[in-house]
């Protein structure tokens, strides 16, 4: 699992180059895991920059990063497999490279960008930190792929990619009604 399955032999051969010359460039087996999840944040930042949000249109702009969001964890399952292995060591890999919050700034100034339009607009009625908004966002997209073997044998889901666009369209609308929902008509807390 993780890195720590992974043959660097097996490595080199599908990269097309030599054991040695993957050691001469990254040193160890972890800083070639280290080089290997920081270009799967890089690729997901990356998509997300390239959206055409439409500023004048948040409520758009956040149903398009939500579907987004689930198809890139649809297409890429070693995302969410690393994912799930770096939390299974700690995040310790993610909390040691040296631009991971450089990289994730990208997400928080395009989304604080979409949810203060939204705000200024007024089809947003309360104010969200756009970090845990993307929490939000990300579980619910995150969720199904990570979970749909053991989805499909416990609950006899039919997860397929018709199903998981309804969630993607079911994911958008809880954010944005939550989104449209003023902080003080929120039900109390029944702690």
């Amino acid at each position: 699992m993780g890195h720590s399955g992974a043959r660097v032999d097996r490595i080199a051969a599908r990269a097309g180059i030599s054991k040695p010359m993957i050691y001469d460039y990254f040193g160890d087996k972890d800083a070639i895991y280290a080089a290997a999840l920081r270009e799967a944040y890089v690729q997901i930042r990356r998509g997300e920059a390239d959206l055409a949000l439409d500023p004048d249109n948040p409520r758009a702009a956040v149903r398009e990063l939500v579907r987004f969001t689930m198809d890139h964890f649809r297409a890429k399952p070693w995302f969410i497999r690393m994912l799930n292995s770096e939390n299974l060591l700690g995040g310790e890999t993610v909390a040691r490279l040296h631009d991971a919050s450089e990289i994730q700034s990208i997400l928080v100034t395009r989304l604080s960008e979409v949810l203060e339009q939204g705000v200024r607009q007024g089809v947003f009625a309360r104010r969200v930190d756009p970090a845990e908004f993307y929490v939000f966002m990300a579980s619910l997209c995150y969720f199904p792929i990570s979970n749909m073997h053991t989805l499909r044998a416990v609950f006899r889901l039919p997860i397929d990619d018709t199903w998981l666009d309804r969630r993607a369209e079911d994911a958008a609308d809880m954010l944005l009604a939550y989104l449209s929902q003023a902080e003080d008509t929120a039900p109390p807390n029944e702690g």
